[in-house]
């Protein structure tokens, strides 16, 4: 498999993780891929379609264009790695998708939506040129189309940015009502705005982030220490900390870290046969 990845410079830095990009991609069985709280754009550069399958079990499956914008979603999803063979695609930062979707992140919570129903026919001339271009081309595309975007962007409001700092640095252990003071703003205003840009509410944002706290202590660890884990991340004991793993990762902790160990994409976890 190759697979490669970058931040890209300012301005898009201050809005996306990593541009990345894979092919020739192992015949694993069918992949979970793992709620962030962040928003993704695929686009599938050797099928016109992307496919997402109701379970593992399942062969029922929702198709959508080749060009998509998925999430932000509160539980995994299951793909076919066989037909994602080559793909590219931009991982955003939390909140910072706002900019280049002409809609409300909220719109797109929780599913996916044909890039085109946002970009016009912008979305299908881009997988066109990405189609024609070679590996190396591909990143500077993207990224210029990107920027294009963001020329043409809506203003984002302060305090979401001010609140997800604050949520970072705490661990997401921050409470809402707090939050929303010290920001300035009452606790409805501050959930409406801050699920407009972010695509969750602040309290499900939270759960995901620490979700994703505990699955990066665990990861590449031989035997963890489950109870301290979830200590270290905020839950009021173990079971709690079990609860959120059975809603974002549809598998245990200990089933979680079995399976982790095959993990070659980041967040994505191949069903065992």
């Amino acid at each position: 498999m190759i697979y490669r990845s970058y931040t890209p410079a300012p301005p898009l830095a201050q809005f996306i993780e990593r541009i990345w990009q894979c092919s020739d991609i192992p015949s694993f069985q069918p992949m979970r891929i793992l709620p962030t709280g962040a928003l993704e754009l695929v686009i599938n550069l050797r099928e016109d379609e992307v496919r997402v399958y109701d379970s593992p079990q399942s062969d029922r499956c929702a198709r959508y264009s080749g060009a998509v914008v998925a999430g932000p979603y509160t539980e995994c999803l299951m793909i076919d790695p066989m037909q994602h063979a080559a793909i590219i695609g931009v991982h955003f930062k939390p909140g910072g998708a706002f900019p280049f979707l002409s809609a409300p992140a909220d719109e797109v919570a929780d599913m996916h939506l044909d890039l085109e129903t946002l970009w016009g026919r912008t979305a299908d001339d881009l997988r066109e040129q990405l189609c024609a271009a070679t590996f190396d081309q591909r990143f500077s595309l993207l990224e210029d189309m990107l920027v294009s975007r963001l020329r043409r962007a809506p203003e984002r409001h302060g305090a979401v940015s001010s609140a997800l700092t604050i949520f970072d640095q705490m661990d997401g252990e921050a409470s809402v009502h707090d939050v929303a003071c010290r920001i300035g703003l009452s606790q409805r205003r501050f959930i409406r705005v801050f699920a407009a840009e972010v695509g969750l509410t602040p309290k499900v944002y939270c759960r995901v982030r620490r979700f994703q706290k505990a699955r990066g202590l665990v990861w590449k660890v031989e035997e963890p220490d489950w109870a301290q884990v979830a200590v270290d991340c905020g839950y009021f004991d173990q079971s709690h900390l079990i609860r959120d793993f059975q809603a974002f990762a549809g598998l245990s902790p200990v089933n979680y870290h079995r399976q982790s160990n095959q993990q070659v994409l980041p967040n994505h976890i191949p069903q065992p046969a």
